[in-house]
């Protein structure tokens, strides 16, 4: 049955089921005293639209079967707990913000590291030696004989979500939408146990993995995590990523096999938020929900799933960290979930009512363990003191701590052995990188060849593009950093370029293969290959406003432009989390291959695009297309068997060479204004870009100068001796009170020419009031170098700004005399060095 059928038929039998409950209801009022005011109770609670109806949902035997022996465990060890040890189990700390010692105050039962967390007293980007120490000394810590304390093993999590992503010298696999790409189940379980032992191999026994979204409108910034737009490629995939992550169902002792932990994620509905907005709101019938957003999940349960974690987002208004009737009575009740439900970052704080500090309806609700980053000493007083009040009450905690320890018996915490750990050869091994390399080849979809590919062996190959030889961009967001920026090649020991892929396959037959970024050539070359797309972004910072490519800065199509005038063949490489509106790029093209976000091996592009001497294919492209592509920018919600369905390229479409095709000139006007696309880049190539105007004191001189890359791509101000001005950029009220969760920061790339010598403040300002921190004591001096200066925003709500209605992004004042260059102002995901002055 299609997607469609089944949810009209669900949507018949809830129309059927609120009937009967109505029709019950009335037979029985007068024996069931009870029971108005229970429903009362939930109706106050959550949105009628909101309130699931578990008798719909599909029943599910889980493959993590209740274990005689290992409840009985369970039962005594419950027994021993104080009340203090079974609140700290229920909590979760990021290592940014915990030391090992304070276990002994705070008994928690987990720790993680955020996106960009490094290890205890260790670089930001780091390989497995600190992670394991790490690890080791908190562990240390946890299993502490000592009086009145139950030694119990932390899990410790970590977003493994295209291997161990966070671990320098870490196998690197093509993201989700890649794989979706390459329609092969068994792939995916043989890259979850690669993930699996590389990430046990660094002490860490829990991956926040896999996800299982699918994603309904590709503005969403994690569209690229997402396996496909269609419900059967998702709910095909689940199964096989958990069972390669945590090994076959029933097995124990899986840390020690060199399995971890998986964390089936966001439940529920988190890729069909209204356009697109991360931690948005759903707005789907409950057969929606069912047929499409729940897809993966039973699979995911009969795998033996062991944890979930709760979505951000919510269902017809309800929060899904506050909504009982699906994480209790459909998740845990009908689907048979006998694992632990664990928050997302802070989401348990988007509760109403709740803070980061204090959330008993969250816990209510079906929560077993809440991420609770930087408020978990708050969390675990006040959930403490809402204990004894009876506010939680104790069955719901005893609940919530038997499944935890489950989880932990089960994965084999309680046994000290960690075979793995440390142990030389795993990350990166020869085996996972050829893994990787293979399902780069089978992820590669093409989408036109007019006859130059594959490219003959022994050619002059020009390899062109700001990607061509970048590991950080093959490899996106959620690359040893959030939002996987501020890499560079030498993060990468165990990885290969796009460009050294090319030119080790082009040199073996005979050829040359030259690197151009910028695609100059002194000599013409036989073919370009062009290597672009977008740059890494992960949640929050990826959501976009159109589809359209570089809209408003077209410099890769520039690029193809200028080559095709100097008549060289030219084969595009497209690096994208999400289809995206590229017709001028395609015309520009003479082949044009969909590459996604291939990870650490671009060898397995040039396995694929160069041929061999003779021009025959060394092997052939196997990708189609798990999303469709667009027709134009505007078509955000393009899925099969929608509605107005009319993709450039449908589901299911990639050319071969045993298969070719032809495309047509296509129409390149994109269908949508690109003005309001722009939400987080404030000035660049000394303007700021639409929608934003930039408006500058009078007086204050101001010019166009040379950035360390673009020529007069920055913007150069100087104040008089005594002269009073600022800089501002300015536009519609943005609401970042998810970023400022997200801990994000304003970025300036910026080189002072005169040192000051009256206060600098940066600004933001809302509704007229400005908040801002003073930069003297931060500045770089006077040296002639670019540098990078990173602000959270924290700082500025701290200060009061209402983050809820930011209308001035950017503003520097100063008193003269002050000189400073300003190449870029944005919001960036990457914390690396950020500060927060001090007035």
């Amino acid at each position: 049955m299609s997607d469609e059928a089944s949810a009209a038929a669900i949507e018949i039998g809830i129309r059927m089921h609120r009937k009967t409950i109505s029709f019950t209801a009335c037979l029985l009022a007068g024996a069931l005293v009870a029971s108005p005011a229970v429903v009362a109770a939930q109706d106050t609670a959550t949105p009628a639209a909101a309130q699931a109806h578990p008798a719909l949902w599909p029943v599910v035997k889980s493959g993590l079967a209740l274990d005689p022996a290992t409840e009985r465990k369970i039962t005594a060890l419950l027994r021993a707990m104080s009340l203090e040890e079974k609140i700290g189990q229920m909590i979760q700390a990021d290592l940014s913000t915990i030391r090992p010692d304070d276990l002994r105050r705070y008994p928690l039962g987990s720790i993680l590291a955020g996106g960009s967390t490094p290890p205890l007293d260790a670089p930001d980007r780091s390989p497995a030696g600190p992670w394991v120490a790490t690890a080791r000394a908190f562990r240390a810590v946890a299993m502490e004989r000592r009086p009145g304390h139950q030694p119990i093993p932390l899990m410790f999590g970590i977003d493994a979500v295209h291997g161990n992503n966070n671990v320098v010298g870490a196998t690197l696999f093509p993201h989700n939408i890649a794989l979706g790409a390459a329609h092969d189940p068994d792939l995916v379980r043989r890259i979850g146990e690669a993930t699996a032992r590389e990430t046990a191999a660094a002490d860490i026994d829990w991956a926040f993995g896999p996800t299982l979204a699918v994603p309904q409108n590709d503005r969403w910034g994690r569209t690229f995590e997402g396996y496909s737009e269609r419900a059967e490629i998702v709910r095909a995939y689940a199964g096989a990523m958990v069972e390669g992550l945590q090994g076959k169902p029933g097995a124990d002792n899986r840390i020690q096999t060199g399995h971890v932990a998986a964390s089936v994620k966001h439940f529920l509905g988190d890729g069909g938020t209204t356009d697109g907005a991360d931690q948005g709101n759903t707005q789907v019938p409950e057969s929606e929900l069912i047929a499409i957003h729940n897809a993966g999940y039973p699979n995911a349960i009969r795998a033996g799933a062991m944890t979930v974690m709760a979505s951000f987002n919510s269902w017809n208004g309800q929060k899904m960290h506050g909504n009982r009737s699906l994480l209790t009575d459909v998740l845990k009740g009908r689907m048979g979930f006998t694992g632990f439900i664990v928050g997302d970052w802070n989401g348990h704080a988007q509760v109403p009512g709740c803070s980061n500090v204090d959330c008993p309806a969250s816990f209510n609700a079906g929560l077993d363990m809440a991420m609770a980053p930087d408020g978990w000493k708050g969390l675990f007083d006040n959930t403490l003191r809402e204990v004894r009040s009876g506010q939680i009450p104790m069955a719901r905690v005893d609940d919530a701590v038997r499944r935890i320890l489950r989880v932990k018996f089960r994965l084999g915490l309680f046994d000290p052995a960690r075979p793995l750990a440390g142990q030389d050869g795993v990350l990166g091994s020869p085996a996972h990188r050829a893994l990787a390399r293979e399902a780069v080849r089978k992820s590669l979809v093409l989408l036109k060849n007019d006859g130059v590919l594959p490219v003959r062996a022994n050619a002059r190959v020009l390899v062109a593009g700001p990607a061509a030889d970048d590991i950080g961009l093959q490899s996106g967001g959620w690359t040893l950093s959030w939002q996987g920026e501020g890499n560079t090649n030498a993060d990468f020991p165990n990885a290969q370029s796009i460009y050294a892929g090319i030119a080790q396959a082009v040199q073996a037959g005979g050829g040359t293969a030259m690197l151009s970024r910028d695609g100059t050539f002194t000599q013409k070359p036989d073919v370009a290959i062009v290597v672009f797309g977008e740059t890494p972004y992960a949640e929050g910072v990826g959501d976009v406003k159109t589809l359209e490519f570089q809209a408003g800065d077209k410099q890769a199509l520039a690029l193809l432009k200028r080559l095709r005038a100097a008549g060289v063949p030219t084969v595009s490489v497209f690096l994208s989390g999400r289809p995206l509106w590229v017709n001028p790029e395609l015309n520009q093209s003479d082949a044009f291959v969909a590459a996604w976000l291939p990870g650490s091996e671009g060898g397995g592009i040039a396995d694929v695009l160069v041929g061999t001497a003779q021009g025959a294919p060394r092997s052939d492209f196997h990708g189609r297309l798990s999303f469709s592509w667009p027709r134009t920018a505007g078509q955000f919600t393009l899925n099969q068997g929608k509605p107005g369905y009319d993709p450039l390229f449908p589901l299911g479409y990639g050319l071969s060479y045993a298969h070719g095709g032809k495309v047509g000139a296509l129409d390149e006007a994109p269908g949508l204004d690109a003005g309001a696309a722009n939400t987080t880049l404030f000035l660049s190539r000394a303007m700021a870009p639409a929608p934003f105007k930039l408006d500058l004191a009078p007086g204050l001189d101001a010019r166009k100068v040379d950035s360390a890359t673009t020529q007069e791509g920055a913007l150069r101000l100087a104040w008089k001796a005594g002269q009073e001005g600022a800089l501002r950029v300015r536009g519609a009220p943005l609401n970042w009170m998810r970023e400022l969760n997200a801990q994000m920061v304003l970025q300036l790339t910026y080189r002072v020419e005169q040192a000051p010598q009256a206060p600098v403040t940066l600004e933001l300002a809302a509704h007229g009031s400005a908040a801002g921190v003073p930069l003297n004591g931060v500045l770089a001096p006077a040296d002639g170098q670019w540098h990078t200066l990173r602000v959270p925003l924290s700082c500025f709500a701290a200060r009061g700004l209402d983050m809820s209605k930011v209308d001035e992004v950017l503003g520097l004042a100063s008193t003269g005399p002050f000189a400073i260059a300003l190449a870029e102002a944005r919001l960036s995901g990457d914390p690396t060095g950020a500060v927060c002055p001090k007035d």
